[in-house]
Formats: C-alpha cells, structure tokens, sequence
C-alpha cells in the first residue's frame, strides 16, 4: 500500500496549499514531507510542483496526478465504508457543506454528538456563502437552498421556512414600524449580498397576490449572521429565515413585522451524488438533519413551511 500513502500524502500537500501546512496536518516535519515528495518525482520522472518559500504550484503533471489521487483515494475510502456498513457501522469522513450562517447555528452544534454516535467516523464542515458544490469543492454532502444547478445530483429536502421582516424593539420605539410592504422605503432595511448581487427586493403575498418590494438601506453584508447583529442592535429592520430568528422572536429580541403579509418560502436541500447503495455515512447524517430541523420548524405556525420528511435511497 505504499501508492496509497503516497497519494494520501501528494492529496494532503495540495489540499493543504502546501508543504509547511501538510507537514502540520500530518504530524510530521516540513523536511521529511519534501524528500517523501521529491521521491515520489523521481519515481515517477516528472516534477509536480514548482516550489519556493513563498509559493506552490501545481505543474500540469501534478494537477493529473492530484485528480486521479482524490478519485482513487475517494474510492477506497467509499469501499471501506460500504463494507463496514454491512456490519450495521457508518465509517469513513463526512465532508459536509453548507453556507456559513446556517452551519454555523444549525449543523456545528450537531457535530460533536453525531460523531460520538458513531464512532467510526470523522466529519469535516466546510462553510462558504459563495455557493458549494459537491464535486468541486470535495464534499460528500451539500446543504443549500433550492435544488442544485447539477440535475444528476440526488436532492432531498430537509425542511422548509418562511421569510420573516423583522426588527428589534428599540427600532421600532425609534422609528415606528411598517404597515405594508409599500412602508419599507421609508426604513432602513438590512440588505444580504451574494456574490455581486445584493438582495434588495423582497417578496410578499396576500390574498393570492405576489409583489416584490425594493428596499434600501446604509447597511449589508454577504455574512448572514452580522446582519440579525445589526437587526438585534437596532439598526434596521431585516428580512430573515424563520428558523435563524425564532429564538430571537421567542425571547422578544426581536418582533416579526407585517405578519398578515406572507413573505417568500426557503426550501432547505441535502444534496449529494448518485451511488448505490448511498453511503450510510450520508443516509445517518441526512436522517439526523431531518429530525433536528423538524424541531426547529416545529413553532413555525405556517402550515406549508414545515419540511415534508424526505426519505434517502439505500
């Protein structure tokens, strides 16, 4: 198996940017690292890596050689897995995605507690607001909103949530609050950006009807979490996800706005790639998701926004 250490340790260099950070992940020395890497060119008669104290960089042999090394180590990680499920045992690394707001409140508190039940497996969350995908971002499993742009890619959904305006109660004794949506112009609205969009158009009904209202403000931010900061502090008001607030709401942090207005739906989404059987790594966790976020929708008082259990393949 001295191939498959030395892809382990080619895969570790790259994932990590490098040869100091790989030696530290792998609990070695950034001089043993270097000569297992120059060994590893000169068996294989190519160099891999342009190398300097300042940069790495792949040469085009190295990038081959890091697609095929991820595809292979990959593949005997899934068939240790697969057949260590046949005993009843998930095993193996969980890579998990998910954007930073939501893994942050929802999935990292599960973690710990997910993996002491199980104790053959390690997790890994990889949080990111620019939008994960499976195979390119090396992740087994990918919580987003709405389906995946990929049609060959498995979507389960997990739960879903309304879109609630809200504020906090030294804003509201400030400034008033609104009585329709048409009101919001006169507010300072805390606006989320992905990517280069920025999210300034927020969206209603009532009595069948659907209208989107601009809004604007000094205020936004592609983090989630500062914004419900700033909506807490009173700085404007905000239009959150149900399931992000209703502790806030709860304990009147915060006080849901134009509640007789129904505000857009959020459709939570685990997606991963096609495989039979579905690794059970993937089947424990998607499961451990569903009932953890029927809990947290289990208050929410709209009938159509409580997350229809959705069964995963074997």
């Amino acid at each position: 198996m001295d191939e498959v250490s030395e892809f382990a340790l080619f895969r570790a260099i790259v994932e990590t940017g490098g040869i100091s950070a790989a030696a530290l992940a792998l609990q070695s020395s950034p001089a043993a690292v270097s000569r297992r890497l120059s060994a590893l060119e000169t068996k294989l008669g190519v160099r891999l890596a342009e190398r300097s104290s300042r940069r790495f960089r792949l040469t085009d042999e190295g990038l081959l050689l890091y697609e095929r090394c991820r595809s292979i180590l990959d593949q005997i990680r899934d068939a240790e897995a697969e057949v260590a499920s046949r005993g009843g045992a998930a095993r193996g690394l969980l890579r998990i995605g998910a954007t930073a707001d939501f893994g942050r409140k929802h999935i990292a508190p599960l973690l710990p507690t997910f993996t002491a039940q199980h104790p053959g497996l390690d997790a890994h969350l990889i949080l990111s607001d620019i939008g994960l995908e499976n195979e390119s971002d090396h992740c087994d499993l990918v919580f987003r909103v709405g389906l995946p742009s990929d049609p060959t890619m498995i979507a389960r959904k997990i739960a879903t949530t309304r879109q609630v305006v809200c504020a906090s109660p030294s804003y509201i004794a400030r400034r008033g609050a609104p009585n329709s949506p048409e009101e919001l112009h006169g507010h300072d609205c805390l606006r989320l950006a992905r990517r280069h969009r920025l999210i300034d158009r927020w969206r209603f009904t009532k009595e069948g009807d659907e209208f989107e209202v601009q809004v604007s403000g000094t205020l936004s931010s592609g983090d989630g979490s500062v914004l419900r900061a700033w909506a807490l502090s009173g700085e404007g008001l905000s239009w959150e996800a149900y399931w992000d607030i209703a502790d806030d709401l709860a304990a009147g942090r915060l006080v849901e706005l134009l509640p007789e207005y129904r505000c857009s739906l959020i459709e939570l989404y685990a997606v991963f790639a096609p495989s039979k059987p579905v690794p059970l790594r993937i089947r424990l966790f998607v499961d451990h998701m569903l009932r953890m976020m029927r809990q947290v929708t289990r208050d929410d008082l709209t009938k159509d926004a409580l997350g229809a259990e959705a069964a995963v393949p074997d």
